[in-house]
């Protein structure tokens, strides 16, 4: 099994130790949100991602105005998922995104740009969460293919993969609503203007500014 890292991952591992270290089984009660944002140092948005991701697995359920407690399903251990976690995701792309579009700046082609603008408009007409990622998704691995490495290439396309999982599309859904999606159009349209302006600089700095936007989204991480 893969060790996940990150905040999400950290206060996975933090309320696993909680649970074994405070001998609470089915039908127990989880501290509160805030108590546990205080006791495992991250942010409330964080603890309520990672409840959310223990209520997919069927480890909690959750009660409005009572609390989150232990189902029958749920053991001494609430296994970090072998699978990477959407900090993991994130860090990857700043790692991958920004760094390949001097790349595509140098060897879009006119249809590689077209492709773009496609995406674009995908993106501004979709209705809904999982229609708009699939133009998001859509979108950003146009930049790894302008690039025609095929390298790169293969890696954007393990970053589709690793977008496809559950706890992604479950982020994704939660935080959709108009004024951010027409936030990431904005984005979107300042990084595809930098790669046709032929500024690798400017392209990588909108991508770094997009990215950091999501991050803060999906997982309450500023800067």
């Amino acid at each position: 099994m893969t060790l996940a890292v990150g905040p999400h991952a950290a206060t996975l591992r933090f309320i696993d130790g909680l649970v074994a270290d405070g001998g609470l089984g089915p039908g127990d009660k989880l501290p509160t949100e805030r108590e546990l944002s205080a006791a495992a140092g991250v942010s409330r948005a964080v603890v309520r991602a990672a409840l959310d991701t223990l209520e997919e697995r069927g480890a909690v359920v959750r009660h409005v105005g009572r609390g989150t407690f232990l189902t029958p399903r749920a053991s001494t251990e609430l296994e970090v998922a072998d699978h990477p976690s959407p900090a993991e995701i994130m860090a990857s792309r700043f790692v991958l995104e920004p760094e390949l579009l001097p790349l595509a700046v140098n060897a879009a082609t006119r249809a590689d740009i077209d492709e773009m603008h496609r995406c674009l408009r995908g993106g501004h007409d979709a209705t809904t969460s999982e229609e708009f990622e699939r133009w998001d998704t859509l979108l950003h691995h146009s930049f790894a293919l302008a690039t025609h490495n095929m390298v790169l290439i293969g890696v954007s396309k393990l970053l589709i993969d690793s977008r496809s999982q559950p706890i992604w599309g479950s982020l994704k859904r939660r935080s959709f609503n108009p004024e951010l999606k027409q936030c990431y159009c904005t984005e979107h349209e300042a990084i595809v203007a930098a790669l046709e302006d032929r500024d690798p600089t400017a392209a990588s700095e909108a991508m770094r500014e997009h990215l950091r936007h999501v991050r803060t989204t999906l997982l309450g991480v500023d800067g």
